[in-house]
């Protein structure tokens, strides 16, 4: 029953995931460019639902025995863990991207304006790059707490 719940599970991600790669698309279209965007972060979302669900399922089918039932909520709660501390990392890591994408083009322009703007531009970029080490140390936390 699990190796059928997984083999499921891995062809519906597979199935929207290759799927888009046998149609044809226009190359520039702003609306194939939303809706890549929004079909990976459908994608996405399905593949966080099915790393919680999966186990569960698995988990729920343990044996009757008291500690092998314990063993398995705690093998599902250290997996959850480690889910958690991607996220974290991965999420702080993408709004880190989007801060410098946003600053430092303003900081080079201000730059070239004023070469006296350098320090307080390149405070700016910084504060963009923080974000991400600050997600990297809650996964380290996270991953300390397991």
């Amino acid at each position: 029953m699990e190796i059928m719940l997984f083999l499921g599970t891995a062809a519906v991600v597979a199935a929207v995931l290759f799927a888009p790669l046998f149609r044809s698309r226009k190359a520039g279209s702003r609306e194939a460019a939303k809706r890549a965007v929004r079909r990976n972060l459908v994608t996405f979302g399905a593949l966080c639902v099915a790393a919680v669900l999966v186990p569960a399922a698995m988990a729920a089918g343990a044996p009757a025995d008291a500690a092998a039932a314990a063993a398995a909520q705690d093998g599902l709660a250290i997996g959850l863990g480690y889910l958690a501390a991607a996220l974290v990392t991965g999420m702080a890591a993408i709004g880190a991207g989007i801060a410098v994408a946003a600053a430092a083009p303003a900081a080079i322009g201000a730059f070239s304006e004023d070469p006296k703007s350098f320090g307080k531009s390149l405070i700016f970029v910084a504060l963009g790059e923080g974000v991400a080490i600050y997600g990297l140390l809650i996964s380290i936390l996270i991953l300390n707490k397991l």
